[in-house]
């Protein structure tokens, strides 16, 4: 079993899908490693590491020659990809809904296309999910990023000279990524609200020491979709969040959005109207603006200001953590691989409620339901 590492070729990627521990545990399985020169140099890992855990290095088409799994974190570019083997697993995020035109060229090239992020969030896949791995360091990083931009103190201060009042941080979106945004605000001294169209979240928010904001007043919503994201909300709903969240938005210096629908833009939680209302100096953070955003005027790479708010809008923000993100995500893989490994040397006999989730595409077909549909 032969199994290559590429080196991403998508912009601002800086993680890589192996890590020399994850090289030793393959080789420890009977796996061979080939990793393509380079691959690991923008997350501190470099081709020496990579040999000294056992793996070979080399260009990409040495790499690629004859192996039965390829390992990536992005979908590589197909042109990328001569000289696959037939039949070969490609095991890697790879944005199914946002690039389709790529899974069919992956189809087209007769591989196997297996999606990470398409993982059935079901207990004995949790140490396989790429998304939460990579939402919880995209949750610590939002709050960093936010004191960064913010002019201010996040902690309360008393000094001779007098006090500093504690910032007001507000999530919108209690999943991995914004309960890890909660916990970090609270480590820097923030005063932390948070909110969720899911009520079974108020605990979880309290557990962590921050408020609940939550609509009262309309029964029967309880906004639990499948896997545990939020479904869109009624017109009513809707109605009665966003008076709730116009007037609490106003008296906060920074807000972290972190709501996704999966296979759907992410939902609008702020408007301009209510941007106005903040304080000059505040801070949005948005993590869901390469999927549409959610505050309006919120711009993909860039950091902009609108009646003096800055929004940020920081693509990948996992990468920006790049040996962290890329060591929990090596693990994702190995985790995902190890568990279904063919000790005869075969490729995994991965169960079918988990190879029907995450396989894209087989026998020169795309095959997977939720693309089809």
């Amino acid at each position: 079993m032969k199994i290559a590492v590429l080196k991403e070729e998508a912009d601002g990627e800086r993680r890589v899908s192996a890590t020399p521990e994850t090289v030793r545990k393959f080789i420890g399985l009977g796996a061979t490693v080939a990793v393509e020169a380079g691959a690991g140099a923008n997350a501190s890992v470099s081709d020496a590491d990579y040999q000294a855990a056992g793996a070979t290095t080399g260009p990409r088409a040495k790499v690629l020659a004859g192996a039965d799994i390829i390992l990536g974190v992005q979908g590589p570019p197909p042109n990328s990809l001569a000289g696959a083997k037939q039949g070969a697993w490609l095991v890697a995020g790879l944005n199914p809904f946002g690039e389709r035109a790529r899974v069919d060229a992956y189809a087209k090239l007769g591989l196997e296309a297996l999606a990470m992020e398409f993982m059935p969030r079901i207990t004995r896949a949790q140490s396989m999910d790429i998304l939460s791995s990579q939402s919880n360091l995209s949750g610590y990083k939002a709050v960093l990023d936010a004191a960064a931009e913010y002019g201010r103190a996040f902690p309360m201060m008393m000094t001779a000279a007098g006090t500093v009042s504690a910032a007001k941080a507000f999530v919108m979106g209690v999943g991995v990524a914004g309960l890890q945004a909660i916990a970090t605000a609270r480590r820097l001294g923030a005063q932390v609200s948070a909110t969720d169209v899911r009520s079974a979240t108020k605990e979880q928010i309290l557990s962590l020491g921050a408020k609940p904001i939550f609509v009262e007043n309309v029964a029967g919503i309880e906004g639990e979709g499948s896997g545990g994201y939020a479904t869109e909300m009624s017109e009513e709903y809707q109605k009665a969040q966003a008076e709730l969240i116009s007037s609490h938005i106003a008296k906060q210096d920074i807000v972290i959005t972190t709501a996704l629908i999966p296979g759907r833009p992410a939902p609008r939680l702020i408007t301009d109207a209510q941007i106005a209302t903040m304080k000059p100096g505040s801070v949005i953070v948005d993590l869901a603006v390469e999927q549409g955003g959610n505050v309006e005027g919120a711009v993909a790479g860039e950091v902009v200001a609108r009646h003096g708010v800055k929004i940020v809008g920081h693509r990948n923000v996992p990468s920006r953590l790049a040996a962290d993100a890329s060591a929990l995500f090596a693990r994702n893989l190995f985790n995902f691989l190890s568990a279904f490994w063919d000790k005869e040397g075969g490729l995994p006999q991965v169960d079918d409620e988990i190879s029907d989730a995450v396989r894209l595409t087989r026998g020169g077909q795309v095959v997977n339901a939720r693309l089809l549909g």
